[in-house]
């Protein structure tokens, strides 16, 4: 369904048109970014008490064609499976040529995919490849590339693009960096020291994929249904970009889980992040309005872009989901907020993340 090595390869080709800056040094931001990852998690672990079970977080500095390449790697292992068993399905209605074009088409718009958005980020942490025990559980008969020890649960930061935007908006680096270090090592324990929280996101992505069909007649019902809510004044890609405009209705049930989740981790990770540097990071207002207003500022095929891919809807994840962290800590303090670790049950619906006294109600807050 997807020739993941074409992606890869699109990816770094598409990528050389984008150099990066002529100040970048990859082995003296790598020594830097250790010391401040291991300071990061210090500082979120005093004011969240989460703790990783997985032993310190490490760093990774890498270039943009090494982003994309491990966000390729990472999504070959979490819908590889899925898509095998899609195409078992399909053996007898599609093969030979026709499969073969179409998993280059996938393979080439995945790589271009990825590489614009390797022009765009600045850290991350990587969740699906954090695990030994998944390694040994992947069907061999599915072509995924196993990592190993040392590329797994790693917390990477895109040196090119900090670079260009440390030089471009004059930041401090040492500032920056370490607030984007909080951001991204928050992330690490939210699934390192909540043990069923890695499982559940990856149980609902497979619930996401489960529709998946390979009858022509379903895509021509996305189709009219899309261009439905287009003549009725209605974005379709609003919450959730492409995924959200092409998702079944029994996907989308799916995809406000995952969107409730994602927006409660990003806006936890938000408050975190100013409220553990607030001692060490003194421009951290200053970064946040300044890369808030870049996004905003966007034309033209960037903007498109934000758009189709969901961009749009990830900042709107920071700030509801940051409003909800807030107003739940107002109404009940901390205490009330470590509830939502405590199980899946107790994560809030997209619905209780934009009005978080329903979620206060459901908890007994």
């Amino acid at each position: 369904m997807v020739d993941w090595a074409l992606a890869e390869r699109v990816a770094a080709g598409a990528l050389i048109l984008k150099p990066a800056p002529a100040s970048y040094r990859s082995a003296a931001l790598q020594s830097q970014f250790d010391e401040l990852t291991a300071r990061a998690e210090h500082l979120v672990t005093e004011s969240t008490g989460l703790r990783s079970a997985h032993g310190e977080a490490r760093a990774k500095v890498t270039d943009r064609p090494g982003w994309a390449a491990q966000n390729v790697r990472s999504m070959e292992r979490l819908v590889g499976p899925a898509l095998a068993q899609l195409q078992e399905k399909r053996g007898a209605k599609l093969g030979g040529p026709s499969l073969m074009i179409g998993r280059s088409i996938a393979g080439m718009q995945l790589g271009l995919m990825l590489a614009y958005m390797a022009t765009r980020v600045l850290g991350q942490y990587d969740l699906l490849i954090d695990d030994h025990a998944d390694a040994a559980n992947v069907d061999v008969d599915v072509d995924v590339e196993v990592q190993g020890p040392d590329d797994q649960d790693l917390v990477s930061y895109v040196g090119p693009n900090i670079v260009a935007v440390e030089t471009q908006y004059n930041f401090a680096p040492s500032q920056f960096r370490l607030w984007l270090a909080l951001h991204e090592v928050t992330h690490r324990l939210q699934f390192t020291a909540v043990p069923w929280l890695r499982g559940h996101f990856v149980g609902l992505v497979t619930e996401l994929l489960g529709p998946l069909s390979g009858d022509p007649a379903g895509f021509a019902e996305v189709v009219k249904r899309v261009a439905t809510e287009v003549r009725s004044g209605h974005n379709p890609a609003r919450d959730a970009g492409v995924v959200g405009m092409l998702a079944t209705p029994e996907q989308k049930v799916a995809l406000s889980k995952i969107s409730g989740m994602m927006s409660l981790l990003e806006g936890h990770g938000d408050v975190t992040m100013n409220r553990a540097g607030a001692s060490e990071v003194p421009g951290a207002a200053h970064f946040a309005r300044v890369l808030a207003e870049r996004r905003s500022q966007a034309k033209g095929l960037t903007k498109l872009m934000s758009k189709l891919l969901g961009l749009d809807a990830k900042m709107r994840q920071y700030a509801e989901g940051e409003h909800f962290v807030e107003s739940v800590e107002e109404a009940g303090g901390p205490a009330l907020m470590a509830r939502v670790w405590e199980g899946p049950e107790w994560l809030p619906t997209l619905q209780e993340i934009r009005d978080p006294s329903l979620w206060v109600a459901r908890a007994g807050g």
